[in-house]
């Protein structure tokens, strides 16, 4: 399991000084592309990368692909959301008779030759505004933390480098156009793998693990008028105008942390935490707590916030989250119906404020789950084949990209690497995914040289 999903972490925004947060079956085309992918296979013993053969003829001309969405609401899936029982299922095994296969029966979508789960009936109406990336891939299976740090910065853990996550990534490409909104918000817990790395704290994150209130890092004690803070603030500018100047960035970057939780802590901005503003309908339809986050998380794209990671399931409130070893698996039902109910949902509001072409949705994992079942009846864990999902974000969905085998376990057609994935998103919001980063003087590539489905931008 990966470590930030404690309950005991002490949740408490813009405390931290060393860290400073402030602001992880077939449709036609797949058919035709498979057949392409059984014929490349004769010439070559290897699945081609992402960028070698799903993507090729990414750009043409040297023209990047560049897409018209403003804002990344990100759903994390902590625990390995099993592709076979969700967005890729396959004929139904028997985890009894150990018979490989899918947990649940599937369902027809609006796509044709599209199905899903049995449990995500909601999302099966609206697959023609999804498409579910059904061949994502990396290469780590048996430890949470490096699957989820592969997930969130597209990179392998490295010794010499702190790589910075796709939402600080996006934060540093793309600022808000208002300085007292915070581009980067984590609905969830703070975690190393969410942040900055070598970007440093400008591009940090806000966090919050309660929907009842906001930010406890921007709470004002009892006490705190407006007029005392006002008076604090005129002794602090006094203090630093007489004060020696600095070029330490990381103090400068300490100074812009308590510019900016100063004005967020202001009622106009708290106010957006506070969802008893949104009609009673509507936050029903949302669903329980996770409902809840998705519903802020809209709430933030409206202000203008740039990039939202929701943390799904966020207390093991099952007893085991996705991560369905064992007899885990008996409850997971329950999860997928919550992600149905919210995310549909999500869809719809955001259609419904004609929203959702500028906000790209995301729903990633660490990795999926093997088609064979466990020796309690459950699953364990599969890199090399996996689904991730995108909604929204003015793409052309086609309801699933990529193919796996009769059952989820080898891809088949148009393999998606993770830098691949990255640069999709990348594209999607405008950024260039081919451009360098800099930690100092070295220069990093965005993406680690990923391209994007060239397909979902046509």
């Amino acid at each position: 399991m990966e470590p930030d999903q404690s309950p005991r972490i002490r949740v408490d925004a813009l405390m931290d000084t060393s860290t400073v947060h402030f602001l992880p079956s077939m449709n036609r085309r797949n058919f035709l592309a498979a057949g392409v992918a059984t014929s490349a296979a004769h010439a070559a013993p290897r699945i081609a990368s992402g960028s070698e053969f799903a993507n090729a003829g990414a750009e043409l001309n040297g023209k990047r692909i560049r897409g018209k969405a403003e804002h990344v609401i990100s759903i994390w899936l902590g625990g390995g959301m099993g592709q076979i029982d969700t967005f890729d299922p396959k004929k139904k095994g028997d985890p009894k008779k150990k018979l490989a296969g899918s947990y649940y029966d599937s369902i027809e979508t609006a796509v044709p030759d599209v199905r899903v789960c049995e449990h995500l009936p909601k999302l099966a109406g609206l697959m023609d505004r999804v498409t579910a990336v059904r061949s994502v891939n990396h290469e780590v299976i048996d430890e949470h933390a490096a699957a989820t740090n592969r997930m969130h910065t597209g990179r392998p853990i490295s010794g010499t480098v702190t790589y910075p996550s796709l939402g600080s990534m996006i934060s540093h490409e793309r600022r808000t156009k208002d300085v007292n909104v915070p581009p980067y918000v984590l609905i969830g817990y703070p975690n190393v793998t969410r942040g900055p790395g070598f970007l440093g704290t400008r591009d940090s994150y806000l966090y919050l693990t309660d929907t009842s209130q906001g930010p406890a890092g921007l709470t004002r004690p009892d006490g705190i008028t407006p007029q005392s803070q006002a008076r604090r603030e005129k002794l602090l500018a006094v203090l630093k105008r007489n004060a020696d100047p600095t070029t330490d960035q990381r103090l400068l970057n300490y100074d812009a942390a308590i510019e900016q939780s100063v004005r967020l802590s202001s009622p106009e901005f708290m106010s957006v935490f506070d969802l008893t503003r949104e009609p009673a309908d509507l936050r029903n339809r949302y669903g329980g707590e996770f409902g809840q986050r998705c519903l802020l998380s809209r709430r933030l794209v409206e202000r203008g916030t740039r990039f939202i990671e929701v943390s799904h399931n966020l207390n093991f409130l099952n007893g085991i989250g996705w991560d369905v070893h064992n007899e885990g698996i008996q409850n997971q039902h329950q999860l997928i119906q919550e992600l149905d109910t919210a995310v549909a949902t999500l869809i719809a509001d955001l259609e419904s404020k004609r929203m959702l072409d500028k906000t790209l949705i995301v729903i990633t994992t660490e990795f999926g789950r093997p088609p064979e079942f466990d020796s309690g009846g459950g699953r364990g864990h599969q890199g090399s084949a996996f689904s991730c999902v995108l909604a929204g974000g003015g793409l052309s969905h086609c309801g699933a990209w990529g193919a796996t085998d009769e059952i989820a376990k080898k891809i088949v057609a148009n393999p998606v690497s993770v830098p691949d994935f990255f640069a999709t998103i990348c594209a999607a919001v405008g950024i260039d995914y081919h451009k360098n980063l800099y930690d100092g003087d070295r220069p990093v590539p965005i993406t680690d040289m990923g391209r994007p489905i060239r397909e979902l931008f046509a």
